[in-house]
């Protein structure tokens, strides 16, 4: 799948955070988009993730023209192709560490339901092991960072949208998450971050350089 920004423009409040971005996120790449704090990383992840309709230009979507997608079209994207990591991590603390990384219980109770040696094997990955049955509340903001990764991991879509992946990570964990990222896109995936991180943009395959104002 490829993911492509065709002179796109954004304009928050009055404010344009970007202006006529032109980019491709290939399959088996990492994209990473970088700059300074406010000049709209996060905000062209967004749009490229199609979760910000953009004031002007296009987002093609393996070449199709998404501009006059409903909401039913982009939901249908996030949940057969997409998987995004956010900074907000997007945990719900009052479940089990291993129903936030399948999203999905039984009908009758709090029983995770799902494949269990996959949740085990990317818990293991991302430096979680043997955490899935404590409850994610007890997780620190490092965790659930990396929770976020093992959700994108098991979820195992063509696209994703890493939003500071490796943001209030140890220098271990940070080098994980990155060698993870990595290699989710050899194996044919596209992956696009938004990062200040000097070794996450030096790993990626492009880098798209955002500048305030």
């Amino acid at each position: 799948m490829r993911i492509e920004a065709e002179n796109v423009t954004m304009v928050i409040d009055g404010r344009t955070i970007i202006d006529g971005a032109n980019l491709v996120c290939a399959p088996g790449t990492v994209t990473a988009l970088v700059g300074p704090s406010g000049a709209g990383k996060t905000t062209l992840l967004n749009v490229l993730g199609l979760l910000l309709r953009p004031t002007s230009g296009r987002v093609l979507v393996d070449g199709v023209d998404t501009t006059g997608w409903g909401p039913r079209q982009r939901r249908r994207f996030w949940k057969d192709h997409a998987a995004f990591i956010l900074q907000d991590y997007g945990v719900i603390e009052e479940e089990s560490v291993a129903f936030n990384v399948t999203m999905t219980s039984s009908l009758f109770g709090s029983r995770v339901v799902g494949d269990h040696q996959r949740v085990k094997a990317v818990l293991e990955a991302t430096g979680l092991g043997g955490r899935g049955r404590g409850g994610a509340v007890r997780l620190s903001g490092g965790e659930k960072r990396r929770l976020a990764v093992a959700r994108a991991l098991y979820k195992d879509a063509g696209v994703i949208f890493a939003d500071e992946p490796t943001a209030s990570l140890d220098d271990e964990n940070r080098a994980r998450v990155i060698d993870l990222l990595v290699s989710l896109a050899r194996e044919g995936r596209v992956v696009v971050v938004a990062t200040h991180d000097a070794d996450m943009a030096h790993a990626s395959d492009s880098q798209y350089m955002l500048t305030r104002g």
